[in-house]
């Protein structure tokens, strides 16, 4: 048997429902089954409506595990006009690759198309990908790959200049609850028939324990489904007896303790204010005991690293630049190592945070110049500002006026930057914390050196 078989061919295509995982035959098979990118494939967006008109081009699709490539490059097949052939990074070699290049490129001179999927594309060495190149260069093939890891690193430059990359993102919990809720409802392909119940709370476990991953949280779900045992059935009744997915169970088999938390209800908010409060109140210990709980209690990491790069910014600013620096490491760590070794990371950014200098400084001047953007947003940039492109703005005062900073001992110049009417406005106040201590002292130098250029003006 090959390495590498025709999507559409029957003996790929139909092995026993009974025999395939959950994941697997809940795989949508239109793109409106689909959940989730809704940037990518929501109505009226480039990518579907290339889909749905069968008029694409090589591409690219980068996420992490579980958010839907591999679906969706199915999910092509099913609507496209053209063979469809699925390659294994992890199988398949140069030899393979060549005669399915050969194929395409006779079956292209007669006018057929040939898409080839590539999984884990990453995984190519670089003599495997430049196989592929020549062929998506001469259009024998329309390339199609996935990969979890960055293409600008994993894919070699002639390739990636060749293709479109698109980005997936990982499912947000809320959405991996509805499909596991349409696995227990779909009698044909999901788990109808076997008369499992499981509660709103149950399935947020499970979807928050997949770390976005569906893959992940149809797996726990099936498991659930082979362990769960009925309940004894009411001695008049003929229907069959339910089977109850529950905390215990769920327990169990995640070999760990749920604690009580509800993401979409008031404890969430609760929890991630605390988190938020301690770390600004320079409390390490209680901002650690916050982040451990919210992780214990299944939230999605990186919405905690997006809530810590947050308060890099707004509570921490330029009272220590670093602090914005290794909280966005925090969230790459956690994103490379996922958990639970990654946790360490975040819980290395909250006590550097809870410990930094603190200003509000930059949040504070944010929402000022916000207001005042909103009342001048028809305001002109002053002449002096534009760039004189052409002699016609220079004629009428493009650029007039304009003092080039370099030019001037200081560096700096009396020159006004903001528009007219305000003029003189200050919103930038810097504290004496930190870091900001000295751009204090440096702002104020730069006001006497302005003063001072004014004042001989």
């Amino acid at each position: 048997m090959s390495l590498f078989s025709p999507f559409n061919d029957p003996a790929f295509q139909d092995t026993p429902a009974a025999l395939q995982p959950l994941a697997e035959r809940m795989r949508p098979r239109t793109l409106d089954e689909f959940i989730g990118q809704e940037k990518l494939l929501g109505p009226g967006k480039p990518l579907r409506l290339q889909i749905e008109s069968d008029n694409l081009s090589s591409m690219l699709f980068w996420g992490p595990p579980g958010c839907g490539k591999t679906t969706l490059a199915r999910v092509i097949a099913r609507l496209t006009r053209s063979e469809f052939i699925s390659f294994s990074a992890v199988l398949s070699g140069i030899k393979e690759i060549k005669e399915v290049m050969a194929q395409a490129e006779r079956k292209s001179r007669s006018s057929q198309r040939t898409i080839v999927f590539v999984d884990e594309v990453h995984r190519f060495n670089k003599a495997q990908q430049d196989a592929f190149l020549p062929h998506v260069e001469a259009g024998h093939i329309l390339f199609i790959g996935a990969t979890t890891e960055n293409p600008s690193f994993e894919v070699i430059s002639p390739l990636l200049s060749r293709t479109k990359v698109y980005v997936l993102e990982a499912l947000a919990t809320p959405q991996i609850v509805d499909l596991l809720h349409r696995a227990l409802a779909d009698p044909e392909r999901g788990l109808a028939n076997t008369h499992l119940d499981a509660t709103n709370d149950v399935l947020f476990r499970i979807a928050a324990y997949s770390n976005g991953d569906a893959r992940t949280a149809y797996n726990t779900l099936e498991l659930c489904a082979r362990s769960a045992k009925a309940a004894d059935p009411a001695a008049t009744s003929d229907m069959p007896a339910v089977r109850r997915i529950t905390r215990e169970l769920l327990e169990d088999l995640l070999q760990r303790k749920l604690l009580r938390y509800d993401k979409a209800g008031e404890e969430h908010y609760n929890l991630i204010s605390a988190l938020h409060k301690s770390v600004r109140n320079s409390d390490p210990d209680a901002a650690l005991y916050w982040l451990i709980r919210m992780i214990e209690s299944g939230e999605d990491c990186l919405y905690l690293a997006r809530r810590i790069v947050r308060m890099a910014s707004e509570d921490i600013g330029l009272a220590e630049p670093g602090a914005l620096a290794l909280s966005l490491a925090a969230r790459d760590a956690f994103d490379f190592l996922g958990a639970p070794e990654g946790h360490l990371a975040l819980a290395q950014a909250v006590v550097y945070l809870s410990l930094a200098p603190k200003s509000n400084a930059v949040y504070t001047a944010y929402g000022q110049v916000l207001d005042d953007v909103h009342k001048t947003e028809a305001d002109p940039v002053p002449l002096h500002l534009r760039n004189a492109v052409t002699g016609l703005m220079k004629n009428i005062g493009y650029g007039e006026g304009y003092k080039y900073a370099h030019n001037f001992d200081d560096k700096l110049t009396d020159m006004t930057c903001l528009p007219d009417n305000l003029s003189g406005r200050t919103y930038y106040k810097p504290t004496d914390q930190g870091f900001e201590q000295r751009l204090r002292l440096r702002l104020e130098e730069i006001r006497k050196v302005k003063s001072r250029a004014t004042e001989k003006g």
